[in-house]
């Protein structure tokens, strides 16, 4: 019987690189989502949720990613990149993507209550803004709700021992 191959450009190659950035928030008691920016199949950013460890809102781990893919490539457009993320973007993230001109969203789970790339609203693509983006949902997505549900059932947890906010952690989620 032949070995499996192992598709190292693959959309789920990148996503399982993704989640383990998002490993890493969660190590980090950061809601664990990840992210990795591709150029030309090589990966140039990688990133996980940072907002409680920096006291900084904005950083999500697309933000941090983008951030890092325009320092690796030495320009703000990100015309031939994509970014894998474990969860659907936000908002914020969305509007930061659509600025950077990137050419692919490949994201793991939906976002319902505010998603921005097809779960609440589709920023990515919309038809008045300057730049619009392929997006990829689903890839890998049950590992990514894993994740967040279990990260969440354990602050529940927390919560209802009454032990403090571990970084002042929300406790609502998936």
């Amino acid at each position: 019987m032949l070995e499996p191959v192992i598709d190292l450009f693959s959309d789920e190659h990148f996503m399982r690189e993704a989640l383990r950035q998002a490993r890493r928030a969660a190590a980090q008691e950061e809601v664990p989502i990840g992210a990795v920016i591709v150029h030309e199949q090589r990966v140039i950013a990688r990133a996980f949720n940072q907002v409680e460890t920096l006291h900084d809102a904005t950083a999500h781990a697309e933000m941090l990613a983008l951030t890092q893919a325009q320092s690796a490539l030495e320009d703000w457009r990100l015309t031939d990149c994509d970014l894998y993320v474990t969860k659907e973007p936000c908002p914020m993230c969305a509007g930061a993507i659509v600025h950077c001109r990137l050419r692919r969203v490949i994201f793991g789970c939906p976002d319902v209550k505010g998603g921005a790339a097809g779960g609440f609203w589709n920023l990515l693509q919309t038809d008045n803004l300057n730049h619009r983006c392929d997006i990829t949902p689903g890839v890998l997505g049950d590992e990514s709700v894993q994740m967040l549900r279990a990260f969440f059932a354990a602050a529940r947890q927390r919560k209802a021992e009454g032990a403090p906010h571990a970084k002042g952690l929300p406790f609502d989620g998936p």
